[in-house]
Formats: structure tokens, sequence, C-alpha cells
């Protein structure tokens, strides 16, 4: 496996803009908390440390990661001003199929949302098979999903501004 030999949220080979004039929502999933918290975490301090402005960013949770749809819809809906919306959670395989209707239902909703609103709305969610490996994920040695839902979203909203111009 290609992730075993690296960290996924090393970004040194790619140009980030500043984030300053942009303003972003984070919705986080409440379920699997010890992860959910740090991939916010990496997300929160991504902005901040590529310029994002504290108060230009308007963080929800929601209680798991099958709500991230609705917060992510909910939010744009009320906060039309919003640049991006970064959406985190984790989903961690079982013993039922429940984890494959989760994942495919938020990443399709997730699609579907930033299509009705012609927004960036990113899938920030870990979709593992075990609780190690949402740990190597979420901080772990394979990086934080939280800081690459950051710099996806704000190169996603830099992108929808060149366009827009």
């Amino acid at each position: 496996m290609a992730t075993q030999l690296k960290n996924l949220s090393d970004f040194s080979a790619t140009e980030i803009p500043n984030a300053a004039p942009y303003t972003f929502g984070i919705v986080v999933a409440e379920w699997n908390a010890e992860i959910t918290n740090a991939l916010y975490e990496g997300a929160y301090q991504s902005l901040v440390n590529n310029g994002a402005l504290p108060e230009n960013i308007f963080s929800y949770s929601v209680p798991g990661s099958f709500e991230l749809t609705s917060g992510a819809d909910l939010l744009l809906k009320n906060k039309p001003h919003l640049d991006a919306v970064i959406c985190l959670g984790c989903v961690i395989q079982g013993e039922t199929r429940h984890f494959d209707f989760i994942c495919d239902a938020v990443a399709n909703g997730v699609s579907n949302v930033a299509i009705k609103y012609s927004k960036p709305v990113i899938f920030g969610v870990l979709t593992t098979d075990n609780q190690q490996q949402a740990i190597d994920r979420a901080g772990g040695k394979h990086g934080n999903k939280g800081d690459e839902g950051a710099i996806t979203a704000i190169k996603m909203a830099d992108m929808a501004k060149t366009l827009q111009a």
C-alpha cells in the first residue's frame, strides 16, 4: 500500500493560496470523537496557519458522519457567504454492511450539496478498516485528513474566486 511509505498531508510540493480573503465552515461528526476532534484541530490550525481569520471560520458539530450532509446543507443555506465547507468524520468498518451504506451516502451527499450551492464542500471523512488506521490518518504517521480538507478548501475557494473574476 502506497500510504505505508508517506505522510499524506505533506503539501511541500504545492502552492497554497492565502486563505485570508475567504470564509469557511467546518462540520464535524461527534461519533468517534477522539478521531474527529483531531481532524477538526488539524483543519482549523491549517486554515489559520494559511491566513484564515478565526472570525471567518464557522464550526458546527453533528451527531455522526451520516449527518454531515444535512449539516453542510444547513450551513450553506443559513450562511451563504461561506466560500467552502469542510466535512469531517470517521466511519470504521464493523461486522455489518452499515459501513458501506454510511460511506456511500455521505460521499454522495457531500457531492450533492456542493452541486446544489455551487460551492466547494470537502469530503474529509476517514473510511478505515480499524481504529489504528483512523489514528494514523488523524495526526498519526500518515498525516491528518483534517489538514488535507483545509488545504483543499483553500485551494477550491481560490479557484472559485478566480473563475468568477
